[in-house]
């Protein structure tokens, strides 16, 4: 049996939230680090992933057993018991995944400042309304009478 996943394994601050290196979904490169240690129940898969709702977990969970990353076993016992492990070809993204971690732990200020900049200027400019294509007047509002 494997060790209990920590609740805190995936803290809001993980550097995975800001990793603009994309596989799969939001959530699946999550998923395959929480199944690199071998086998997990969708309970426990929910500890560390508990900003996930249970659907999304679950279409998540079927997108990558549809790519051939994960294996879903169904135990006919008294009560049916379901796992998730990696494929091999799960496996086989742990390194890759790694390394884009490890990248985005190296350029962690600079992604925040990236982003930080964007959404500055996001705010500033609206951009073109979606109706006229012509840009929103950028005047302060008259006070109050």
């Amino acid at each position: 049996m494997s060790e209990p996943l920590p609740a805190d394994m995936f803290d809001e601050l993980c550097p995975s939230s800001l990793n603009p290196i994309r596989i799969g979904d939001k959530w699946a490169p999550l998923i395959i680090r929480c199944l690199e240690q071998g086998p997990r129940r969708f309970s426990e898969l929910r500890v560390p992933l508990k900003r996930v709702t249970p659907k999304v977990l679950t279409q998540s969970l079927r997108s990558l057993e549809r790519d051939g990353l994960v294996r879903r076993t169904v135990y006919a016992e008294a009560t049916p018991r379901v796992e998730y492990e990696l494929t091999p070809l799960g496996r086989s993204l742990l390194e890759p995944l790694a390394a884009a971690c490890a990248w985005t732990a190296e350029h962690w200020d600079e992604l925040l400042d990236a982003r930080e900049s964007y959404d500055h200027a996001a705010r500033l400019d609206p951009g073109p309304s979606p109706r006229t294509g012509a840009t929103a007047s950028k005047t302060p509002e008259s006070p109050a009478a």
